[in-house]
């Protein structure tokens, strides 16, 4: 078999855990932020989980992350 390639955009954008969870960025925190609270924009910096839905997309994606 030969090896598969990683697409490099999704490499870039999402994080594969040790447990092999995928980790993505929140949206909405590049720009226009001077009407949000403090609160909001420190929620949206951490990573959150991906919907179970995309799971199987994503890790397709990301062949040597661990699943």
């Amino acid at each position: 078999m030969p090896k598969l390639k990683t697409r490099k955009s999704a490499h870039k954008r999402f994080k594969i855990t040790a447990t092999g969870k995928i980790l993505r960025r929140k949206a909405g925190i590049s720009h226009l932020l001077a009407h949000e609270d403090s609160g909001k924009k420190r929620a949206r910096r951490r990573m959150v989980e991906i919907s179970p839905r995309d799971e199987y997309k994503i890790s397709r994606l990301l062949p040597y992350g661990r699943r």
